[in-house]
């Protein structure tokens, strides 16, 4: 790497070794073990991920905040430790790194926070499971009351391949897709034109344009970039046949915890989870199913469009 990474962020060996030979890598970040999943599904999913990134042939480099570092690729110990009940953790956006080295907490990475941390390091692809976006207005007088993720902004400034199963189904997708319109972030959708709601394959709403294999995700962004484009490209890829869910189901077990969250006036951060898990309960677990297998695949077409974009490959991008 031609420029020096800053102090508070530490690459495994692993990671590092290939950075230097120009192996394929895949950012994975770690509010899903820290945030996203109950226990003991999120370290044997943050293991799966791992494990499926490794088969496909490329180095898994999982990120998280430990004791004030950002680390860019974690040993088994790290992520026990992103596990550990007793364990003060954070929710660590791109605001809030700064605090959390100064005052050498811990924490998992959200989107917006991996990809900064993934650009840092000179990695060019990262699965996630579904981005964050325009939430729903708590206040029924309201469409949306203003409450966007930095996941947005972050798509729209830091170049990078970031694959998931769409937004996350809570969210107001069709805002979020005219925020990403707003911002020239392209949304491809993987073998197909529909945008998927996250545990359902389809939402209804279209993407910007279509990619059927990884060399055409990578034609995509070399394309966009070679423009001086500085956003993501976004590759929606529906959750698999095996764990999607209809989206009526998915829409009524929303609307529930909409309601529930209006009456409990939950707010801020304390949003995404509590409707998560109230989602995971109205559908009895069905969608906890789809989250950890679309996490799966996403993996795994991540790992197929990094081998494309390395070095000697077709599409590599360089600098």
């Amino acid at each position: 790497m031609e420029n020096p990474l800053p102090q508070a962020l530490q690459l495994s060996p692993e990671v590092a070794r290939a950075l230097s030979q120009n192996f394929p890598l895949v950012a994975l970040e770690s509010t899903v073990i820290t945030h996203g999943l109950p226990y003991p599904d999120n370290i044997n999913l943050a293991e799966d991920m791992e494990n499926e990134v490794r088969r496909g042939g490329a180095v898994p480099a999982t990120i998280a905040v430990i004791d004030g570092v950002i680390h860019v690729g974690l040993i088994m110990a790290q992520m026990q430790r992103l596990v550990q009940p007793s364990q003060k953790l954070y929710k660590v956006s791109t605001r809030d790194f700064s605090s959390v080295i100064a005052t050498g907490e811990s924490g998992g990475t959200t989107v917006a926070a991996t990809m900064l941390a993934a650009r840092l390091a000179g990695i060019r692809v990262f699965a996630t499971g579904g981005i964050g976006g325009v939430h729903h207005s708590l206040n029924p007088r309201q469409r949306f009351d203003f409450d966007i993720s930095t996941d947005l902004p972050a798509l729209a400034t830091i170049p990078m391949v970031v694959v998931c199963a769409g937004a996350k189904a809570i969210l107001d997708l069709p805002a979020t897709l005219e925020y990403l319109e707003t911002w020239g972030v392209p949304v491809v959708g993987y073998r197909t034109d529909d945008f998927p709601a996250f545990y359902a394959q389809s939402s209804g709403l279209k993407t910007s344009a279509k990619a059927d294999s990884p060399q055409e995700v990578a034609a995509i962004a070399q394309a966009h970039w070679s423009l001086g484009m500085k956003s993501a490209i976004l590759v929606a890829v529906p959750p698999p046949d095996d764990v999607a869910m209809p989206v009526e189901e998915v829409n009524l077990a929303i609307s529930q915890a909409l309601r529930e969250a209006r009456l409990n006036n939950v707010r801020g951060q304390d949003v995404t989870p509590f409707l998560l898990e109230r989602v995971r309960r109205l559908t009895r677990g069905d969608s906890l199913r789809a989250n950890i297998g679309l996490l799966l695949n996403n993996a795994s077409v991540a790992t197929q469009i990094a081998r494309v974009l390395t070095p000697g490959g077709v599409g590599f991008l360089p600098g």
